[in-house]
C-alpha cells in the first residue's frame, strides 16, 4: 500500500472514531419532545470532512498520545464547528440553505431550533473537555478549555464573524483579510490541531511551539482554498451553494489578488507549516499528509 492509499485508510478510520464518538456524546433524539436533539443529530453526523478531527489525531500521533483520549478530543471540535456551521447558515448571517449536500439546519426544522442546536452543541463541546476524570492532567485539561473557549468567542470565530459581517461590500487590505480569517476559520484549526497535542500526560515545549506554527499557517490555507473553490467548484461538488462570497460582494482572496496568485500563496502557506515539523521526521508525515490534503481538495 503506498503513502497516498495509507493516508486514505488512516482518514476513514479517524473519521468513523469521530462519528462513533458523536454519536456516543450527543443526546438522544427519542428522548426529546421537541427537536432540539434530532437537529443537533442531524448537524453533526453523516457528514463532512472532519478535517478539524483528523488534526486532532495526528497531532495527538505526532506526541504519542492515546488516540482514546483523542476521540474526546475530536469529537468536541467537531461539535464546536458544527455550531459555528449552523449559524453561519442562519438568514441573518451568511444566509445559505445548502449545507453538506443537504439542507442547511434551519431549513430541516426551523431558525428557532437551529440556534438552539447550534448553542447546545457548543456548550456540548465544553461539556465533553470539562469532564472529569478523562484526562489525567488537571492544568492540562484547563488548558485545553482555555484554549477552545478562546478559540470559538470574541479574539476568534464569533470575531472574525462579526468582521465578515461588517466588511460585505467594502474592500479589504491582504493584513486585514487575514486577521479577518486567522480568526473565523483559522482559530478552530489552530485549536483542534493544539487539542490533540494536550491529550499527551506530557508536552514537549519545541513541540509544541512547531505545532503551533504548523496550524497557523494550514488555518489560513484552508480558507485561501476555500476562497478558490468558490471560484471555480459547483455546488454540487461542495456540497454548499458555489459563489456565494461573489453574490455576497465579500472581500476574498481571489477577489483581491486574483485567482492564480491565490494558488500561489496557498501552496506557500502549506510549504510553510510543513517546513515547521519536518525537523521531527516520520513522526510529522500524517500532518504533512493532512497539509497537502488542504491543498488539493475539491470540496
Amino acid at each position: 500500500m503506498n503513502q497516498t492509499d495509507q493516508f486514505h485508510a488512516w482518514t476513514l478510520v479517524a473519521q468513523q472514531r469521530t462519528e462513533q464518538a458523536l454519536a456516543q456524546h450527543l443526546p438522544d433524539a427519542s428522548e426529546d419532545s421537541s427537536s432540539l436533539h434530532a437537529a443537533m443529530r442531524y448537524a453533526s453526523l453523516g457528514g463532512g470532512k472532519r478535517l478539524r478531527a483528523l488534526l486532532a489525531y495526528a497531532a495527538a500521533e505526532f506526541v504519542e498520545a492515546s488516540v482514546e483520549r483523542a476521540d474526546r478530543v475530536a469529537a468536541a471540535v467537531e461539535c464546536m464547528h458544527a455550531y459555528s456551521l449552523i449559524h453561519d447558515d442562519l438568514p441573518c448571517m451568511d444566509d445559505d440553505d445548502l449545507r453538506r449536500g443537504k439542507p442547511s439546519c434551519h431549513k430541516q426544522f426551523d431558525e428557532a431550533t437551529a440556534l438552539l442546536a447550534g448553542d447546545a452543541l457548543q456548550t456540548l463541546a465544553f461539556e465533553m473537555l470539562s469532564a472529569p476524570d478523562w484526562h489525567t492532567q488537571t492544568q492540562q485539561q484547563l488548558s485545553m478549555l482555555h484554549l477552545l473557549a478562546i478559540a470559538s468567542g470574541a479574539q476568534g470565530m464569533a470575531g472574525g464573524q462579526a468582521i465578515d459581517l461588517a466588511n460585505v461590500g467594502k474592500t479589504m487590505t491582504q493584513d486585514e483579510l487575514e486577521r479577518m480569517h486567522r480568526m473565523k476559520t483559522g482559530a478552530l484549526i489552530e485549536a483542534a490541531t493544539l487539542l490533540g497535542a494536550y491529550c499527551a500526560d506530557h508536552l514537549d515545549k519545541e513541540k509544541q511551539q512547531a505545532l503551533q506554527r504548523y496550524a497557523h499557517q494550514i488555518g489560513l490555507a484552508f480558507q485561501v482554498v476555500d476562497d478558490i473553490l468558490d471560484t471555480v467548484a459547483d455546488t454540487a461538488t461542495l456540497g454548499k451553494t458555489a459563489g456565494k462570497d461573489i453574490e455576497q460582494n465579500k472581500p476574498t482572496y481571489v477577489s483581491l489578488m486574483g485567482l492564480t496568485q491565490a494558488q500561489v500563496f496557498a501552496k506557500q502557506l502549506i510549504e510553510d507549516a510543513c517546513s515547521a515539523i519536518t525537523p521531527y521526521g516520520q513522526q510529522s508525515n500524517r500532518l504533512i499528509q493532512i497539509a497537502h490534503f488542504i491543498a488539493q481538495r475539491a470540496y
